[in-house]
């Protein structure tokens, strides 16, 4: 499927609902949308009329928003896994939306072709979801064997497998560092670099044992894998994802209404440091310096942080989905400044 393809839904009326366990029904796959009621009740205005979901996935909150705001007349939803696609093709069935195998950061783009010059919400769920986890083909986890791939767009290049096979061992100790915030970079990426000259690495599971071999055992926690931090980091680097992320924030703010939302579900600490800073810029007025008399920035603020602390998965939410506990959302309200 090619870049910015395009797939509009039918709708049957009831077809999607939450059960009891916090699950979106959408027919072959059963998706537990983090934080749902949460950003139900911040997330849209009331009587808004165009929503864009930058990562769609299965579609719980954009099935479930459009179920709570009659008033939305068209979602405009984007997602780089084209598998994800096909699985969704012809389950969620709502003509309201229309979904694009794209980018986030793209989406303005999409925007300008479908003659949309503002939107009432956006939503960035980041991460990586359940399904791209579960499926040992994809790469993803370091429980289950499978290639080392870790691609979110399949027709993407590059792979975790030519970076740990290929990149230098500074890269890798660069990476592990700032995307995985590993403590021990430098000696993962030392022993990676002395096997591969032995034997490539081929799956998920050769890595995991060896990253897990590299770590001191009174560095080891039980409730946390050792190689989290490394898996973390070569997903964010094969996917580009922290600069993907900057980039549809400022394009989702470009594009959104006075009195819009912009809401950001992240589930480690890089991604929400990125989202509370670009919040608190959007939100200052002026930078002059204090000595200045009077402003000549003309600054002013774009938004209005409604989360002053972000929002966390509550001790139910968590025991009915355990991969929510580390979630926050942080949520904008646009401020109607010459929009």
């Amino acid at each position: 499927m090619s870049q910015n393809a395009v797939i509009t839904f039918r709708y049957q009326s009831g077809s999607s609902k939450i059960n009891e366990r916090g699950q979106y029904k959408l027919g072959v796959n059963s998706h537990v949308p983090v934080l749902l009621e949460q950003f139900l009740e911040m997330g849209f205005p009331a009587n808004g009329e165009v929503f864009v979901d930058g990562t769609y996935g299965f579609g719980g909150h954009s099935q479930a928003l459009l179920e709570r705001f009659p008033s939305i007349k068209v979602c405009i939803a984007f997602d780089q896994d084209t598998e994800v696609i096909k699985l969704t093709e012809g389950v969620s069935k709502n003509q309201r939306i229309k979904l694009f195998h794209s980018r986030a950061s793209l989406m303005g783009e999409v925007l300008s072709d479908l003659k949309i010059s503002g939107i009432d919400g956006f939503l960035l769920d980041l991460g990586v979801s359940s399904h791209q986890l579960d499926t040992p083909g994809r790469g993803f986890s370091f429980r289950l064997s499978g290639p080392l791939d870790m691609r979110m767009d399949p027709a993407n290049s590059l792979t975790a497998a030519d970076i740990v096979n290929t990149w230098s061992e500074d890269r890798l100790v660069g990476i592990f560092f700032s995307f995985g915030e590993e403590r021990f970079s430098k000696r993962i990426a030392r022993e990676i670099v002395a096997q591969r000259k032995i034997k490539a690495f081929e799956t998920t599971e050769e890595l995991a044992l060896l990253v897990t071999k590299s770590i001191p055992s009174r560095f080891k926690r039980v409730s946390i894998h050792p190689a989290t931090k490394v898996f973390q980091a070569l997903r964010i680097a094969v996917n580009n994802e922290l600069d993907e992320l900057s980039i549809a924030l400022k394009e989702g703010l470009s594009y959104l209404k006075p009195n819009g939302r912009i809401s950001v579900i992240s589930f480690h600490s890089l991604e929400d440091r990125i989202v509370k800073n670009f919040f608190s810029a959007a939100s200052k007025g002026c930078v002059c310096p204090p000595k200045f008399p009077i402003c000549v920035c003309h600054r002013k603020p774009e938004i209005e942080v409604l989360t002053r602390k972000p929002i966390s998965p509550d001790i139910r939410e968590i025991s009915r989905n355990p991969r929510s506990r580390s979630a926050k959302l942080r949520v904008g309200k646009r401020l109607p400044n010459d929009f």
